[in-house]
């Protein structure tokens, strides 16, 4: 039976801290920047965590 690989595209996006939570960037940062305010820019600046199900998903892909 071969090694089960990790998913690549998961291991970029998503990184585990310490106590093993799933941290991740925020979206809608890339363009059209602009029609956003100064508040909502700084907010996207900062990682989030998932929560749940999704969490345990990503969990599976990057250690796979």
């Amino acid at each position: 039976m071969p090694k089960m690989k990790s998913n690549r595209a998961a291991k970029k996006r998503f990184k585990l801290t310490g106590k093993g939570k799933v941290k991740r960037n925020k979206a809608f940062t890339s363009h059209m920047q602009n029609n956003k305010s100064q508040k909502q820019k700084r907010k996207l600046r900062k990682s989030g965590l998932l929560t749940g199900g999704d969490a345990a998903k990503v969990k599976k892909a990057i250690s796979a």
